[in-house]
């Protein structure tokens, strides 16, 4: 055995599925089947029962997926801690607006218990870079929100949360317990900065799905857009998950798809402190009951679901 056939083994367990196995890993799916054959030829014992709607483990395969785990949870490690000793190990998160605060005190927690010694630097981005600074590479890797333009990036979804209107708290459509975009049509929008990434901009400007012009002020930060409503009546967005501030009120929108809370990396990035810290984060999320279970992880074996 070695540590690509288990995480591929690893993958297809947590997929259920070849397929979908073969996309998390970005690989095609023939030479996936063909490891893992190898790998049950090799153990001399059937590991998956396959049928035409994907795989269930055998006895011989949850045995193993509970020590496949545990090895490259030791080699991640080992990683890492030769990294340290190699110099001063450091790694850089970018956040945008409160996605730390999102991600939650137990992510600090878990990744200080794993890695004590990394000096951790935290640079906090506007919405004009919905990647925080990933792509510049003026950080490691990300916490923030989807959908931007992923290409060379991969990302998990941490948490998938429904999106609201912000609206004053007198506006008469605060008395509606859903609203639809159309229902704000006419209104004044915010505006993201000019360069911004089109995907992002138009899911929080809300023209993804009416396509109509924003004639709003332009804002960077979520205290921006929130300062907009409260002094101009500009409509803005927002994930339900947060609380809006006094004067305040948001609408849960039933035609928006929700927004996703996810940890970004470069796909290309070796670094072991950035694969570290996805398999954390991961792994502490797979235990919410409210977290999507869309998501990409390529080849970062126990990390998925």
């Amino acid at each position: 055995m070695d540590l690509r056939s288990l995480r591929y083994f690893v993958a297809v367990a947590e997929e259920r599925h070849f397929g979908r196995a073969a996309v998390r890993l970005h690989m095609t799916q023939p030479p996936l089947s063909r490891a893992v054959k190898q790998l049950e030829t090799e153990l001399g014992a059937p590991l998956l029962r396959r049928s035409a709607t994907g795989v269930a483990l055998t006895a011989a395969g949850s045995a193993l997926y509970d020590e496949a785990r545990t090895l490259l949870a030791a080699a991640e490690q080992a990683r890492a801690r030769v990294a340290a000793a190699a110099g001063a190990a450091t790694l850089t998160i970018g956040t945008l607006a409160n996605s730390a605060e999102q991600a939650g005190h137990r992510l600090v927690a878990a990744f200080r218990r794993r890695h004590p010694d990394v000096r951790v630097g935290i640079r906090e981005a506007d919405f004009a870079d919905p990647t925080t600074g990933l792509r510049a590479g003026l950080v490691d890797v990300a916490l923030t929100r989807t959908p931007f333009d992923d290409t060379g990036i991969s990302t998990h979804v941490l948490r998938s949360d429904p999106v609201g209107a912000v609206l004053r708290t007198e506006d008469p459509l605060v008395r509606h317990t859903t609203l639809r975009l159309r229902d704000l049509a006419g209104r004044p929008w915010f505006r993201l900065p000019e360069g911004t990434d089109p995907l992002w901009a138009a899911y929080w400007t809300g023209a993804t799905s009416t396509g109509e012009l924003r004639n709003g002020p332009v804002v960077r930060t979520a205290q921006e857009c929130q300062q907009a409503v409260l002094w101009n009546g500009t409509v803005g967005l927002m994930p339900l998950a947060h609380t809006p501030p006094d004067g305040l009120t948001v609408v849960p929108l039933a035609d928006m798809p929700p927004s996703r809370l996810v940890v970004a990396w470069k796909t290309d990035d070796p670094d072991p402190l950035v694969r570290s810290f996805v398999r954390i984060a991961a792994a502490l999320y797979r235990s919410e009951p409210c977290h999507s279970a869309a998501h990409r992880i390529a080849g970062f074996g126990p990390a998925g679901h």
